[in-house]
């Protein structure tokens, strides 16, 4: 009998090992991204938004004025210097590469001047960026409150945030191209299709700073929320997004509600990117990149958590070629700058 029993006790004792093993041994497929960070550049100045060449030689601004381009090697050639008007939130912002780069050798801007803000373009010729031509000019600016992201979207049109500058009111009036998403023609015309026979595509926003697309054609946006009451939007021709008059998960009749709106926390979301059925969200006061894990459809948010949390504040966020690229913004004046802020840092998705 004591032989049985040692008997069993070892059987038992080895499917335990055995369990063990392949609990904490064996490859684990929990559908969970890891990340590998590579820093690109650093010693920078608020790196604000960043687009590819399509030698994909990377461009990006920084708030005080600097057209910059990073090459292969990481080395970094200032191709031109605007001049800008940098006040808290407000300086050189957005940037955008013609699609058509190729033949037109153009790229889009978007920076404040004064009391406005301004869409420009320019062309990259060699070195330099020359022959600025205003495609959009006597946006509202502000201290604050600028939006500033520009992107050009599937249908070939450049889209662009602006924000309310400062003044609620004006993101309610479809007149004013303060507190909207703008679409505009590469030539600074209006398309025929607007909703409202002007630039105006969606309206009701308070701070957006970044858009996206899905493969479906689903266009995406971030916008800070007052107090807390972040969003992430679906964004749709003519939709009116609220603000003032709502935010966050507080909404009416005729008024979009977010597709997720963050009462529980303050993200200050930025750039947003999309990847392989998530969206990855830029935050400046969450000092995070925030996963969120769409449905098939993209219509919804199935799951989310904070990634790279080490970093601070996290201004841009960009897809190319497979890769992430995201900048800090720790010198911007709301940071706590680490050794070797401003980065951009390209994360590799395995």
């Amino acid at each position: 009998m004591r032989i049985k029993i040692l008997a069993i006790a070892s059987i038992s004792l080895i499917l335990i090992v055995i369990f063990l093993f392949f609990v904490f041994m064996a490859p684990q497929n929990n559908n969970e991204t890891s990340y590998t960070t590579e820093i690109l550049a650093e010693n920078l100045e608020v790196p604000w938004a960043i687009d590819f060449l399509p030698d994909y030689r990377l461009i990006f601004t920084q708030r005080g004025g600097k057209v910059s381009i990073l090459d292969g090697n990481n080395s970094i050639k200032t191709v031109g210097q605007v001049n800008v008007t940098q006040d808290s939130e407000s300086g050189f912002l957005g940037i955008a590469v013609d699609p058509n780069f190729n033949s037109t050798h153009y790229l889009y801007v978007y920076y404040s001047l004064g009391d406005y803000n301004r869409i420009s373009r320019f062309k990259l010729e060699g070195d330099q960026i020359t022959n600025e031509t205003v495609i959009r000019n006597n946006i509202p600016a502000a201290a604050i409150h600028d939006g500033g992201r520009l992107k050009f979207g599937p249908d070939g049109k450049l889209y662009a945030t602006t924000g309310d500058s400062a003044n609620p009111s004006l993101a309610q009036d479809t007149s004013s191209l303060a507190g909207k998403i703008l679409r505009l023609n590469p030539d600074g015309t209006v398309p025929s299709d607007n909703p409202f026979g002007n630039y105006v595509y969606s309206y009701g926003h308070r701070n957006p700073q970044g858009i996206t697309w899905g493969p479906s054609g689903i266009m995406y946006a971030s916008e800070h929320g007052q107090n807390k009451n972040d969003e992430i939007n679906i964004i749709t021709r003519g939709g009116n997004y609220g603000w003032p008059l709502y935010e966050g998960n507080n909404t009416g009749t005729g008024y979009i509600k977010p597709m997720r709106a963050y009462t529980e926390l303050t993200l200050a979301p930025s750039g947003i990117a999309y990847y392989h059925g998530a969206l990855y969200v830029a935050g400046l006061r969450g000092t995070q990149l925030r996963k969120l894990t769409l449905s098939t459809d993209g219509q919804s948010i199935m799951g989310e958590k904070a990634t790279l949390t080490q970093l601070g504040r996290i201004r841009e966020a960009v897809e190319h070629q497979g890769y992430l690229y995201i900048t800090t913004s720790n010198r911007d004046g709301r940071g706590v700058p680490q050794n070797g802020d401003d980065k951009i840092i390209r994360i590799k998705m395995t």
